[in-house]
């Protein structure tokens, strides 16, 4: 594939990722708001711990939509099968988005809520699974680590414009205005670009991979694979976890965080978020390349065993005399770590399952650790920091996912787990 349409191909498959990770974000950052709104209780950290858990709630949907959803884009195709996640995420923002208060009417607005975020989670179990999937088969000989890192850094770029936008709304409206209706402003803005990413996806051509394929498995035939696979998709769910624990952690809490337990101004926090989202765009695509050049194992487990000695320490750290400066170095010490790592998971993820169930495979695992671990990281690490009285616990939380990747890159990669 020329370049110049190797570069359109990325821009138009993630284009969606973008959008995903825009909601995801905006609601991490505007969980006090939304907990203000749909989820009022007479206790602070209550509201918050429910708005957390429906976040959370999204994700336990990934894996149903891993194999609902990755069954028919093994079968159909990559280019169908992303335009349906497309509509599937479309409803639950427009969802999110005009839902009236709870106050307006009632216990419907937290159900509405709730419904969205499961329409969005049902979608993204096979979004990022059928993206990176596309990436890696549409990519050239001995680039797939490069191509296959755009995937992740599209929603780094989702970050950035979203963090750029809150900044600009608290710049712009008093706290009280964002409280009652500021905060849904960018929500709106997800809605509004909608059409145009239906329009730039739509125009996607098929694999070539997927077309060359002679075969293309019934749904019978995939769960059968999945079956026998099972202990590959279980030692892929295990590499996922450090990947996506650590962005959770970096991204959608860091906000709360700054604001809720460190005490810093809301545009400090921003401020950070949006150069973790930089930091995450220039390492990504960089260290993918690193890959395709010295293998995904050596990266995979130097990062893995990085995060299980400095991230708790690293957060630790920050909390005894937290500041935007400290903030700042932590949040990007972590991002290395995270991107450096996540750019040979997704790609050493989309080698190591089986080509005819490889949408599926993919999106199961991930879907699983995401659901599991990831998705519930900004609950964990509230309810960590509420039974331990420390503020550095969400560190402890990040070292585990580092420790679990690091057994779990052994397991793929000294042969005992493989494909059947």
């Amino acid at each position: 594939m020329p370049r110049r349409a190797a570069l359109g191909a990325v821009v138009r498959v993630t284009s969606g990722n973008f959008l995903e990770m825009f909601d995801f974000f905006l609601y991490g950052f505007y969980a006090l708001y939304i907990s203000q709104a749909f989820f009022p209780t007479d206790s602070e950290y209550l509201s918050l711990m429910l708005t957390f858990v429906t976040f959370g709630a999204g994700f336990l949907m990934r894996p149903l939509g891993a194999i609902i959803l990755g069954a028919y884009i093994d079968k159909i195709g990559r280019r169908k099968g992303l335009i349906v996640t497309l509509a599937i995420m479309a409803c639950g923002t427009v969802l999110i988005a005009f839902t009236p208060s709870y106050a307006s009417i009632g216990v419907l607005a937290p159900v509405l809520v709730l419904t969205g975020r499961l329409l969005q989670g049902f979608s993204a179990g096979v979004e990022l699974g059928g993206v990176s999937v596309y990436l890696a088969e549409m990519a050239t000989p001995g680039r797939k680590g490069f191509y296959v890192s755009w995937q992740s850094a599209s929603q780094q770029a989702a970050i950035m414009v979203a963090a750029a936008l809150g900044f600009g709304i608290s710049q712009w409206l008093s706290t009280t205005q964002i409280s009652e209706w500021g905060w849904r402003i960018p929500f709106l803005i997800g809605s509004l670009i909608l059409p145009f990413v239906f329009h730039i996806r739509r125009s996607l051509v098929e694999t070539e991979a997927f077309l060359a394929r002679k075969h293309h498995p019934s749904l019978r035939e995939i769960m059968a694979s999945v079956m026998r696979n099972w202990a590959l998709i279980g030692a892929g769910m295990m590499l996922v976890v450090m990947t996506t624990v650590s962005f959770y952690l970096i991204t959608v809490y860091t906000p709360t965080f700054g604001k809720s337990v460190l005490h810093l101004s809301a545009t400090s926090a921003l401020i950070v978020t949006f150069c973790v989202g930089l930091s995450n765009f220039i390492w990504l695509p960089v260290m993918g390349a690193v890959s395709d050049r010295i293998g995904r194992w050596p990266l995979l487990l130097t990062f893995s065993l990085l995060t299980l000695l400095t991230a708790y320490p690293a957060m630790s750290w920050l909390v005894s005399g937290p500041t935007f400066e400290r903030m700042l170095v932590v949040e990007l010490w972590l991002s290395f770590l995270y991107a450096s790592y996540n750019a040979a998971t997704i790609v050493a993820l989309t080698e190591v399952m089986p080509p005819e169930v490889r949408t599926t495979g993919f999106s199961l695992a991930y879907s699983l650790a995401t659901a599991v671990f990831g998705g519930f990281t900004p609950l964990v690490s509230t309810w960590l920091i509420q039974a331990t009285g420390d503020k550095g616990a969400p560190g402890m939380w990040m070292s585990g996912a580092g420790a679990i990747g690091l057994m779990a890159t052994f397991l793929l990669y000294r042969g005992i787990v493989k494909a059947r």
